[in-house]
């Protein structure tokens, strides 16, 4: 699209409004305080009008141009005739600032800053409406029945022909944004009436008769003070503060500038029914330019590809008439079309489409590539795996990525250029420049090849079908015709502005120019014929012409040609140009002169009924049957079966449909198989061409026994993105097998569940890809349970190494924690194998303990790492410690020694615990410190010398089965010194738990002691208050005691008061009298499943509340638990969410 100005005056006020004469003859200008009447056609002022007596805001014309209306700030209303007489004057209260006429009815509507007023010539008087705030524009839908206003406070108002308010719309900037300027869009093939809305909030907008908003707000950049429809409502005009008059589609996408001015634009509109636009500015400039809309466009033989609404790509294929329209919502600039390929410039990028399929008649596109990246390019073609971007004297072969791969410089400028086909990523280019030079240029070769040259410039060219000679239309409108090799001139014709070569016959071509249709075969003189427009396309009988904007397909007989032939006893040659298209006369001519001339082959395909008829009295009816058969004339051949023989039968229909699938035919021959038995053949033809509502069908009808066309469906429509389809067709075949892997491959999980659980056989084929699938998507630990449900437990535990290497890796220890949790409940799940159990249960064992490693380890490389650690010194001293007395000789991966032991001296120095700190430091000078870690080592050793040698005796742990405290560094581990009873720590804060653990006495089961332990029998003098909250998420104890609660000796404490002091371990053990006195409010068990034995404790303070997770079995204050179980919303160790029911 350009701008070209026609005429520009200058006023001495500023332009506030314009109005045409709807017949576009005369432009009514408001300008100061005259109204200024102007010839469209050459910009004339043809009379001021004086009338009002301040400023003229606005000015309208109405539909049947009879008379016009004027509104100014001395608050009155002006009628005028067309013939520029005054008629009628009515006021307001205050200054007008918008009128507009009904396009139906004429009634008038003027609008001010406190009210608006209803006028029509049958009314004597005016009925005016309060407004609210301050009316600024105003405009009439395309029926007259609503008058839409646009207010200061940003509220449109839509009322009816009495003024009524029917629908009211806030913008969302209210007052800040008010409404300049509106219109309705005058289109009549739109269904709703669609509002454009102008704001000052730098936004244009578009509403529904409703009020409902369509689309999104579009932003400006500047302070619109304009917008105006074209006549048909295709584009929109639009101007303001930014100088300048700005074109755009419809739906507000911006195509370009239509003229930049030195001032404000306050009105601009477009001519009726025309492609010109006036602009009135505020230094008082009036310019008038048309608009040029060029043609953008690309054909490839029977696919023509074109720009429509400036915005959009329209494929459209010749030969069917078939269309597909690609919305870019962006200026197309240029299109290139080849083979199953299409390129669209817009401004900022280049979109690359493919067809779908190779099927000739496929007309669905979808996106292969995007450059984005801007071209400024003249011409642009598109190959295999190219584009081609032609600059003046410049060609530049770019790839579907935007690399730039190969460059070529002309000697003059190119006119002209054409892909002429070849292998992909090896096509021919055709290439005509100003100084008449042709070439040929491959795009994998950096040199380009000369055909010829001639004197005159080149204009248009096209190569034969054989490549053997080449047709020039030069700059004065001659055709030039070539042989390639030799480089003579063959003929010449005058009056030629386009060629093209017949793709089906070598010595064919036309041309067009003047008017007139031009076809010569052979040299031959030249048929010619009237005809419009240019020349893009010869195929057959089909010439493709455009003209204007569109492209044609003209069926032209070739009788003409046929005859010029046969004058010269050509029969061959004649025949092949009757078969491109001519009459049955035509025919009958050919056969009776090839018969006069002895061609009997010829005559013989002319003359088929006389020769079926000789056949017939000869005896030899199968003869006439094939002749006709090979001529495709089935209904001549019908009459030559033999006795309703069902083979000859199927062989003809079958015939029948392999030439309907020749000549491009499938439905016709889909059909015909079908009739004839051959369903294979129809089933392949309906696959390749995509048509699933016929395969459906095919499969529907076919017998369940026919298990070979019904495999072929089914792989068919599976192909074809059909599953639900495909999956009907196994079921009616039984094949269970397939339907199985039909639901994997299209990852329909939910069907292949359904049919497992129906069909256990096929479990191993369902959850092995599932988990891979899940696996390949990142989402491992998913990808684990399924691996696990399958029966795949190596793969199982390999994906969970896997993910617990990772997690080492990348420093996220508590997700390594709880991966290594998981192995090794995975590792117990498989234990129950008698053959694994032993090597399990040690993996088992190893697993958990690197668990409660990496959990205690999180803590410290946050605090190390993170300045904002959230972890309480005490927990950190507690973790520290931990750490130290459980890990192995060899320290496992990601544990660094180094944050262990640095922790631990400064959480003992602010606790008090100097002695432990300065062991702390000791044990650091003998390993490898990182830089960071050196100067704060080095400080805290020397400070803690300052420190007296002792720990505050508040943080030595004691030991709950014989009472004795222990130190905090113990090299025995975390047992105690004493009674080598183990310590059981909190998961969270790592405080030693008020619990010992005590085993069963030979020959009692897990069942019969909780059954011992429920018996509750109560102790005399005992007057304990207990209570347990138990349920499915948690175990919680709560043991309040009160002062007076003094009773006898528990039975389970008496094997607790005697020292020890031994050095191997003697465990706890309760006989059934024991099991009996216990409370079950007293008592925590971990319920492992086999092989595993169940552990019980007991709990030796009945201040304090302990909470068990039912899931890993790990043990937590009960107020740290809740709180971490709000925190994350589940279990902090094993992550079991708070309402899934318990193991």
């Amino acid at each position: 699209m350009r701008a070209v100005l026609t005429w520009r005056d200058k006023a001495e006020h500023c332009i506030n409004d314009i109005a045409f004469k709807p017949d576009g003859t005369q432009l009514i200008l408001a300008a100061g305080s005259r109204l200024l009447v102007y010839d469209t056609s050459d910009g004339t002022l043809l009379q001021p009008l004086k009338g009002h007596k301040d400023t003229v805001y606005c000015v309208a014309y109405a539909k049947d141009g009879k008379r016009f209306a004027s509104g100014s700030a001395d608050k009155s209303v002006i009628i005028w005739t067309s013939k520029l007489e005054g008629i009628l004057k009515y006021t307001h209260n205050d200054a007008i600032q918008c009128v507009s006429y009904n396009p139906i009815t004429h009634q008038l509507a003027s609008c001010s800053s406190s009210d608006f007023g209803l006028w029509s010539p049958e009314q004597k008087s005016v009925s005016k409406h309060k407004s609210s705030s301050k009316i600024i524009c105003c405009s009439w839908t395309n029926d007259g029945q609503y008058l839409a206003l646009g207010m200061f406070n940003g509220i449109i108002s839509i009322r009816n022909k009495n003024g009524e308010e029917k629908v009211k719309i806030e913008r969302p900037g209210g007052s800040l944004s008010p409404i300049w300027s509106i219109c309705w869009n005058p289109s009549r093939e739109e269904r709703n009436d669609i509002l454009a809305v102008a704001d000052w909030g730098q936004k244009v907008s578009f509403y529904q008769l409703s009020g409902k908003q369509i689309g999104k707000d579009r932003a400006l950049n500047f302070d619109p003070c304009c917008i105006s429809y074209f006549t048909k409502g295709e584009y929109i005009l639009l101007g303001g503060s930014d100088k300048q008059v700005s074109l755009f589609t419809k739906d507000g996408v911006r195509l370009g500038t239509v003229g930049e001015q030195n001032s404000w634009v306050w009105t601009c509109q477009a001519k009726p029914d025309s492609n010109y636009v006036v602009v009135g500015c505020q230094d008082g400039t009036i310019s008038f330019y048309q608009l040029i809309f060029s043609t953008v466009h690309g054909l490839y033989k029977d696919r023509y590809a074109y720009r429509d609404s400036m915005t959009d790509v329209i494929v459209q294929h010749l030969i069917t008439e078939q269309k597909v329209r690609i919305k870019c919502k962006e200026l197309v600039k240029k299109i290139a079309i080849y083979r199953n390929r299409l390129a669209i410039q817009l401004p900022e990028k280049i979109l690359i489409y493919e067809l779908y399929s190779e099927d000739l008649s496929d007309m669905h596109y979808r996106v292969k590539e995007k450059i984005i990246k801007k071209f400024e390019c003249n011409l642009l073609v598109v190959c295999a795996n190219h584009i081609i971007l032609c600059q003046e004297k410049r060609l530049q072969c770019l790839s579907f990525s935007g690399v730039k791969e190969r460059e070529w410089q002309m000697e003059s400028l190119i006119r002209y250029i054409k892909v002429i086909g070849g292998p992909p990523g090896r096509e021919g280019l055709l290439v005509g420049l100003k100084n008449g030079q042709i070439l040929k240029i491959f795009v994998d070769n950096l040199f380009a090849i000369v055909l010829l040259k001639q004197a005159t410039a080149v204009r248009c060219l096209d190569m034969s079908a054989s490549r053997k000679k080449l047709a020039v239309v030069d700059e004065n409108d001659t055709c030039l015709v070539y042989d390639i090799d030799t480089k003579e001139l063959l003929f010449q014709e005058p009056n030629a502005n386009s060629v093209a070569w017949n793709t089906q016959c070598e010595d064919m071509l036309c041309f067009s120019g003047g008017g007139y249709l031009n076809i010569k075969a052979s040299t031959f003189p030249v048929h010619r014929q009237k005809l419009q427009g240019f020349v893009v396309g010869y195929n057959g009988s089909k010439i493709f012409c455009l003209h204007v904007f569109s492209i044609s397909a003209v069926e032209v007989p070739q009788s003409a040609p046929m005859y010029q032939y046969l004058d010269r006893k050509l029969f061959k040659e004649a025949y092949q140009i009757a078969c491109l298209g001519v009459t049955d006369t035509d025919w009958r001519e050919l056969a009776m002169e090839a018969l006069e001339g002895l061609d009997f082959e010829t005559a013989k395909k002319g003359k088929f009924h006389e020769a079926a008829k000789l056949y017939k009295r000869s005896g030899h009816e199968n003869l006439a049957l094939e002749m006709y058969t090979d001529l495709c004339m089935f209904e001549y051949a019908k009459d030559f079966l033999g006795s309703g023989d069902p083979k000859e039968t199927k062989m003809l229909i079958t015939k029948q449909a392999d030439w309907a699938r020749n000549i491009k035919e499938p439905k016709a021959a889909v059909e015909m198989y079908i009739s004839a038995g051959e369903h294979v053949k129809a089933i392949e033809i309906c696959g390749d061409h995509g048509w699933v509502d016929m395969l459906i069908d095919i499969a529907r009808k076919l017998d369940k026994a026919e298990r070979e066309p019904l495999l072929l469906c089914a792989t068919y429509l599976k192909k074809l993105d059909s599953p639900g389809y495909a999956a009907e067709t196994y079921l009616k075949m039984g094949d269970l097998k397939s339907l199985v892997q039909l639901h994997v491959e299209t990852q329909r999980w939910d069907e292949a569940f359904a049919l497992g659980e129906k069909h256990p056989e096929f479990k191993d084929d369902i959850y092995m890809p599932y988990a891979q699938w899940l696996a390949e998507n990142d989402r491992f630990e998913e990808a684990q349970k399924a691996f696990h449900k399958a029966g795949r437990q190596r793969e199982a535990v390999q994906v969970l190494e896997q993910l617990t290497n990772n997690a080492v890796a990348e420093s996220r220890f508590n997700d390594a924690a709880y991966y290594y949790w998981m192995l090794s409940m995975q590792c117990l799940d498989i234990a129950q194998d008698p053959a694994q159990k032993d090597t399990m249960l040690g993996k088992f064992y190893h697993f958990q303990r690197l668990a409660e490693l990496y959990h205690g380890y999180h803590a410290i490389h946050r605090h190390t790492e993170d300045p904002f650690s959230v972890h309480r010194p005490e927990t950190l001293f507690n973790i520290s410690r931990f750490l130290l007395h459980s890990l192995p000789k060899d320290t496992p991966s990601g544990i660094s020694k180094v944050k262990i032991l640095f922790t631990l001296a400064k959480q003992s120095k602010a606790l008090g615990a100097y002695r432990l700190a300065r062991h702390a430091y000791d044990k650091l000078r003998g390993l490898y410190i990182p830089a960071r870690f050196q100067k704060s080592i080095e400080l805290g050793t020397l400070t803690i010398r300052a420190k007296p040698f002792h720990d505050s005796e508040e943080l030595v742990p004691l030991c709950y089965r014989c009472s004795t405290n222990n130190p905090l560094l113990n090299n025995l581990g975390n047992v105690c010194i004493n009674c080598r009873q183990p310590f059981i720590f909190s998961a969270s804060s790592y405080d030693v738990l008020h619990l010992v653990e005590f085993y069963l006495e030979e020959g009692i089961t897990d069942e019969e002691a909780i059954s011992l332990i429920d018996l509750e029998v109560l102790r005399p003098k005992r007057d304990d208050r207990q209570l347990e909250i138990a349920n499915n998420s948690s175990q919680i104890l709560r043991l309040v005691e009160t002062k007076d609660s003094i009773g006898d000796e528990d039975p389970f404490t008496a094997k607790l008061s005697f020292e020890q002091g031994g050095s191997e371990f003697v465990p706890v053990v309760v006989s059934r009298l024991v099991l009996r006195s216990m409370s079950r409010r007293d008592v925590l068990i971990k319920r492992w499943p086999p092989p595993l034995r169940w552990q019980y404790f007991r709990s030796l303070l009945p201040d304090a509340s302990i909470t068990m997770c039912p899931s890993c079995f790990q043990m937590f204050h009960s107020e740290d638990y809740e709180l971490l179980v709000l925190q994350h919303g589940c279990c902090p160790y094993c992550r079991r969410c708070k309402d899934d029911p318990g193991p």
